[in-house]
């Protein structure tokens, strides 16, 4: 029996971005994503499980050829509040002299983010920039952990849906909702 039902959390939670507002959102940030790396594609990295639904959709709308990799880190394994950074599994590609794109569903505090980009950094990527879908801006974040793109804010509540979890169920809602408690 699951002592977290998804169907509660639903129930205790309110919808924050439908699905039109999350791709209106992520063509949006094609846009300048596109622009910014039209002389070198970058090395497309998805932080996984959260970033999968976003990095495709932003991955099909980019309009342009990438190298795509994904990385598996996570600090939350299954639970609600974060712990130490434990690697699942690493990026694949040689980033050496590379321009590399994180993407990721949310930024939050930031220290996983914020720890993949230094292990990109010492792998010797020429620079690493981050997209996220959803950004939430209060004052516990890193200050050196800012996305180069971003799609939406959410509020300073647990959020669930569209590649983020609740007790890893509902990351394929079509939606993010927000806990209300």
């Amino acid at each position: 029996m699951n002592q977290h039902p998804l169907s509660e959390a639903l129930a205790n939670a309110d919808l924050i971005h439908d699905r039109a507002a999350l791709e209106t959102a992520i063509a949006s940030m094609a846009v300048a994503i596109r622009k910014d790396y039209s002389e070198q594609p970058p090395v497309f990295l998805t932080v996984m499980n959260g970033g999968m639904f976003f990095g495709a959709l932003l991955g099909l709308e980019l309009g342009i050829d990438i190298r795509f990799d994904y990385l598996h880190a996570t600090r939350y394994r299954g639970q609600t509040d974060g712990g130490t950074l434990t690697w699942l599994r690493r990026p694949r590609i040689d980033l050496v002299g590379q321009r590399v794109l994180l993407v990721d569903d949310i930024l939050d505090e930031g220290p996983t983010l914020d720890e993949v980009r230094r292990w990109c950094l010492e792998q010797g990527a020429a620079e690493v920039r981050v997209a996220v879908l959803t950004w939430k801006r209060h004052d516990r974040g890193l200050p050196s952990m800012l996305p180069d793109y971003w799609g939406l804010e959410v509020p300073d509540r647990y959020v669930f849906g569209f590649g983020m979890d609740y007790y890893e169920q509902g990351r394929n809602l079509p939606a993010i909702y927000a806990l209300r408690d």
